[in-house]
């Protein structure tokens, strides 16, 4: 396909994922309305029958890459990157889902506005694709300031479309980065260029056991702390700090989720002793009965400065039913 017909190169980082990839990114990718699009499927050294499956999709839109030995997901999307011919990129988790209209509706709101990259609200999904609620975007106008203080784009890798040059010029996705790799991007998109913002919920994050944040077990607290060193400057001249306090819950909440009970109550302490922060007692209580106790600690810090997103109890956007049949 000429560089010139594509509009928007889709980037899909993969690994032994194939049940998740066939029936999410793929069918959400290619069945984009009104946009001319090609799919990069990057294969991070897939052992299982991932490769087989993608050399027999009958579809010209989509392109494979196959990084063996694998890079890691930051790796991998750079990969995907660099071959890419579109004007515009978007990325997409192999799991996540797209409206149809979505792409097509990010690049009129980015290029009314002359912005380099945009975003949606999203919609959060249990494993087995039921709708909970709707996330809505951040604010376009105070975006810099809010990146500094913590990720305020939800589900960011399968929701940010960007200018493919600006990408480029920015060198891509730092690969020292395993789980922050896509706020780091975020910041340094934001520091360069303006976003706007779609208000539907275009983009479904699914919530399942498989995701990266519950079976990657690795310490996320250094990444943390060179990720705050980066941006330091940035910091600086905003006059805001990256929020801490609501980094170690997140830690600790993908602890719990993940049924690793001791090291989410550990890490939920740790935000008490380090930050002051109470909002972490009843949650390291709830680590260990994770039924009414976590709901309760939930109603007793409803209104804490640091709840990580404001969710919505809206109506199922009506496309999402189709990726249940």
């Amino acid at each position: 396909m000429p560089e010139a017909e594509i509009a928007v190169s889709v980037v899909v980082p993969t690994r032994n994922r194939w049940p998740l990839l066939s029936t999410a990114a793929l069918p959400s990718a290619l069945g984009q309305e009104d946009v001319t699009v090609e799919v990069v499927v990057v294969d991070d050294g897939s052992d299982d029958e991932t490769p087989e499956r993608l050399a027999a999709v009958a579809d010209r839109r989509l392109r494979v890459v196959r990084n063996e030995p694998a890079l890691g997901v930051a790796g991998a999307r750079n990969a995907g990157i660099e071959v890419a011919q579109g004007r515009w990129v978007a990325f997409l988790d192999d799991d996540d889902l797209w409206s149809p209209r979505k792409l097509r509706a990010q690049i009129d709101a980015a290029e009314r506005a002359d912005c380099a990259f945009t975003f949606t609200a999203m919609a959060g999904l249990d494993a087995d694709r039921r709708f909970l609620y709707v996330v809505p975007p951040p604010d376009p106008e105070t975006l810099v300031p809010a990146l500094l203080r913590w990720n305020v784009i939800w589900g960011g890798c399968s929701n940010v479309a960007a200018r493919m040059d600006l990408v480029r010029e920015l060198g891509g996705f730092d690969p020292q980065l395993r789980q922050l790799s896509d706020w780091d991007l975020w910041i340094r998109l934001a520091l360069a260029g303006r976003s706007a913002a779609v208000p539907d919920a275009l983009v479904a994050y699914v919530m399942h056991p498989g995701s990266m944040l519950l079976t990657d077990r690795r310490n996320v607290f250094p990444e943390f702390e060179y990720l705050v060193e980066k941006h330091r400057s940035a910091s600086r001249e905003w006059d805001v700090e990256f929020d801490e306090a609501l980094f170690t819950r997140w830690v600790a909440r993908g602890h719990r989720l993940a049924g690793r009970h001791a090291e989410a109550a550990r890490t939920y302490l740790r935000g008490f002793r380090q930050h002051g922060d109470l909002g972490t007692v009843p949650r390291a209580i709830g680590a260990f009965a994770p039924g009414a106790l976590v709901e309760a600690g939930r109603r007793l810090a409803a209104n804490d400065r640091r709840s990580s997103f404001r969710k919505l109890a809206v109506p199922e956007p009506e496309w999402i039913a189709s990726f249940r049949s």
